[in-house]
């Protein structure tokens, strides 16, 4: 079996989001390997185009990636003040590798980033993970409430 690379990019992940770029610093079609993973394994993300890739990754605090030669089979992103909170979005592993411990490398890889590291809370939403972030250290609160307002996403992105 190939080695499995872990990627920490730069904040806003720009060689991912402009050059397409994966491990030692290759042009591997990261964005189309990352619109791959999230359409084939993670429900909440897929059918998202490659103008709000790029969006989504120019916001991210923190981007990891996950590789197998040049197949992308992981990723995570989080955002954050670098203070107070901090917010991990889209943990996905693709389905065929899931439960060999490659979503815990995710998760601790963003937990331990500079900007996440020492902020007061953590948050995260999930679907059907519950017990996979449970293991994590993740507890429901009942101090807060999640609320959500959900828009269209039928306007043109503007380019960043």
């Amino acid at each position: 079996m190939a080695a499995i690379r872990l990627i920490q990019h730069a904040p806003g992940a720009p060689g991912l989001r402009w050059f397409g770029l994966g491990p030692g610093l290759r042009p591997t079609r990261g964005l189309l390997k990352l619109q791959r993973l999230f359409n084939k394994h993670a429900f909440w993300a897929s059918g998202r185009s490659i103008p709000q890739l790029r969006r989504l990754l120019a916001g991210s605090t923190v981007v990891i990636t996950l590789w197998r030669d040049k197949r992308m089979i992981g990723f995570g992103r989080a955002t954050s003040d670098g203070i107070y909170r901090a917010v991990l979005w889209d943990v996905v592993v693709a389905g065929d590798l899931q439960g060999c411990g490659l979503g815990r490398q995710v998760v601790e890889a963003l937990l331990t980033a500079p900007t996440i590291s020492n902020v007061e809370r953590v948050y995260l939403m999930t679907t059907k993970s519950t017990d996979f972030y449970k293991q994590l250290g993740f507890q429901k609160t009942k101090q807060q409430k999640l609320l959500c307002l959900e828009q269209v996403l039928s306007r043109p992105l503007k380019k960043p």
